[in-house]
């Protein structure tokens, strides 16, 4: 989708808002909500678990997605609190270029479209310093994306599980104080205070996965609810990351998968 494009549905988009809601009021507001509901269903595939829409909208679309769903969960916050949350289109990777459905299988696929896979299966020399961190929204999702990138771990280059489902922070921060970690997979409240406990390392960071794409049988999405999406906000939004993002010679990269 070209930029071109953009600009022209974001107006009308904006138009809209301005002026039905002084005029409907919450009656108005309810049907609106509930036609974006049903346009949004025709792109959610129950039988693969995937919302098919997160492949089609390209870097400024999803950040104005991502603006869009901290502003609807992150009604306690402040104005100044929200922007400070918000993600650039430039610090995000277009993956559109992907055609396959992005289930737990394709995973292994898309990261080498986008990475050297010889450096996959390599983990930096210090210890519990991954090169890329897969972020999702709970223990079970995340102990199934560990078992699909399973095949880039070696004696030297484990797969980090930092995620609270059964797993002790204690347990976590021992863990990765004794391994050297290519990749890790966790849930955005875990891996903040991992960083907080000094076990997670973040100079060796090549680039941040989200897992945007899966849902469960609910048709929720990590960004499709308030307990996940906020702290995934959050954990994309920390200043060495915001710095870091468009840095051309440090850069770190975000893709949504």
């Amino acid at each position: 989708m070209s930029e071109g494009k953009v600009l022209k549905t974001k107006p009308l988009a904006f138009k809209a808002k301005s002026k039905k809601r002084p005029i409907e009021g919450e009656g108005g507001a309810r049907k609106r909500r509930r036609q974006e509901y049903e346009e949004e269903e025709e792109y959610l595939d129950l039988e693969v678990g995937v919302n098919k829409k997160i492949a089609q909208v390209d870097n400024l679309l999803l950040a104005d997605h991502i603006a869009k769903k901290i502003r609807r969960f992150g009604t306690d916050l402040k104005p100044v609190e929200l922007s400070q949350l918000d993600i650039s289109p430039n610090y995000i990777t277009d993956t559109t270029s992907f055609q396959n459905t992005r289930t737990l299988e394709s995973l292994p696929e898309f990261l080498e479209q986008f990475v050297d896979p010889k450096k996959l299966g390599e983990a930096p020399k210090q210890k519990g310093s991954p090169h890329t961190i897969i972020v999702t929204g709970a223990g079970l999702r995340a102990a199934e994306l560990v078992r699909s990138v399973r095949k880039y771990q070696k004696k030297d280059n484990t797969v980090a599980k930092l995620f609270a489902k059964h797993i002790k922070i204690e347990e976590s921060v021992q863990f990765l104080e004794k391994s050297r970690t290519g990749i890790a997979v966790g849930t955005p409240l875990r891996l903040y205070d991992l960083v907080e406990k000094s076990a997670l390392q973040l100079d060796k960071l090549e680039r941040i996965v989200v897992d945007a794409s899966h849902i469960d049988q609910k048709k929720r999405g990590l960004m499709d609810m308030k307990d996940t999406m906020i702290p995934l906000a959050r954990w994309l939004a920390r200043p060495e990351f915001k710095v870091r993002y468009a840095d051309p010679e440090n850069g770190l990269q975000l893709m949504f998968y």
